[in-house]
């Protein structure tokens, strides 16, 4: 089987398909990509050069078309250059973001085109408008409807999809439905596991074990988009409640997906503003951090606050479960896909900073209360995201039912 990967922040969601297709003696794996990166014996990388910044005069609603068109175009040209050498794939996969997808039928018409479908945007129903006294305009369904029109066109040209969640998948058109595998990217529960010994090194020198009290929370970027601002909110009325807590906050001031703070350089600056000092040595801003010490870090949290508006579900939240931490999430669909409240974790309003305050003093009160919601939480990881016993099993097999010419499962 030949397979050509692509996805401009190479390798995306294949981290863990790549080195186990690579590892197959009967398959040979090429990659495209938008950024270098160490991919195992066997495998050739082809990387281009992001496009530059749109044009001047080119409208705000435009910006995703142009942007994605000359990406398209990018990849193709690496794509027309492997056929020339005489490769030609089974299976293309390729993530439908950003563009890279649409020329790529035309290069390989022989080729079954696969789709990484992680989302499809929409000015209802999901994080658009989904801010109480925001709803969406009329501007705001002309944006979304632009972002879509390059995954419409990578839609209409491919064969199949997969998508990593329920919800994602439901996000898509009725009509490209039938066409999608239900196949999350898996999550490592032997290297994501509980351990009463762990232990986390803070900066200032001071160590967490598991029983400690410790609050943690994690996002690529502390903003909105992941609830940081209901999270900040809550934090005076949960130190207060526990004097002994510690809170640990993992992420970046960047803003990865929403808008940036009128004033302030940061989220992180405008909501210290305003709810003002708190104490360095129980809060503590650790930017980013190594994944290894991330997963020590869920083996000593008492309770994992994660919240997010309705968009793709963080990894962090299915590891920071295999770990065995108790999750306090937000309410939102996403997330009430895995967590049940009450059964293997808890659940909150998004917006609700003093229930999150009470609800996580409530954990830190009484530990051993909510012990089997851990070990459920466990569970549920092992039963529907393993990587080794589920998810990986399933992805090769889309792959090679692709590659057979056979329809595969959708798993759902």
């Amino acid at each position: 089987m030949k397979v050509l990967l692509v996805h401009p922040n190479f390798p995306g969601q294949y981290a863990h398909l790549l080195p186990a297709l690579a590892a197959r003696r009967d398959t040979q794996v090429v990659g495209i990509g938008a950024r270098q990166f160490p991919v195992p014996e066997g495998v050739s990388l082809r990387v281009y050069e992001p496009p530059p910044p749109p044009a001047e005069g080119v409208t705000r609603r435009a910006r995703a078309a142009d942007a994605a068109i000359a990406r398209a175009e990018r990849a193709a040209h690496h794509a027309l250059d492997l056929r020339r050498g005489g490769f030609i794939p089974d299976v293309v996969f390729s993530h439908i973001g950003w563009g890279d997808t649409i020329f790529l039928k035309d290069v390989f018409p022989e080729a079954a085109l696969l789709l990484y479908a992680e989302f499809f945007y929409s000015a209802t129903g999901a994080d658009v408008g989904y801010e109480p006294g925001k709803p969406s305009t009329i501007q705001d369904a002309v944006r979304v409807r632009a972002m879509n029109m390059p995954l419409v066109s990578a839609m209409n040209a491919s064969d199949w999809g997969i998508a990593p969640t329920a919800w994602q998948r439901a996000r898509f058109p009725e009509w490209y439905h039938s066409r999608i595998s239900l196949v999350h990217e898996g999550i490592d529960t032997e290297l994501c596991r509980p351990d009463p010994d762990a232990r986390f090194d803070l900066p200032d020198g001071s160590t967490l074990r598991p029983g400690d009290e410790v609050v943690t929370y994690v996002a690529r970027g502390l903003e909105p988009y992941r609830g940081f601002p209901t999270f900040m909110r809550a934090l005076p009325a949960l130190l207060a409640a526990r004097p002994q807590a510690r809170v640990v906050i993992v992420g970046g001031d960047e803003v990865r997906y929403g808008r940036s703070p009128e004033g302030f350089a940061n989220w992180r600056e405008a909501m210290l503003a305003e709810v003002g000092p708190l104490d360095p040595a129980r809060v503590h801003f650790l930017g980013r951090i190594p994944h290894p010490a991330l997963h020590a870090l869920f083996r000593v949290s008492s309770v994992h606050i994660y919240l997010t508006v309705p968009f793709v579900l963080s990894w962090s939240v299915l590891e920071a479960m295999a770990c065995g931490a108790l999750i306090l999430g937000s309410a939102t669909p996403p997330v009430q896909e895995v967590i049940v409240d009450g059964k293997n974790g808890l659940l909150t309003d998004l917006f609700d900073h003093t229930a999150l305050a009470r609800r996580t003093a409530e954990v830190l009160a009484d530990p051993r209360r909510f012990a089997p919601m851990r070990a459920a939480a466990r569970r549920t990881i092992e039963d529907r995201y393993d990587l080794w016993r589920v998810c990986l099993p399933r992805q090769v097999q889309v792959l090679e039912s692709l590659a057979a010419r056979r329809r595969p499962p959708t798993f759902a």
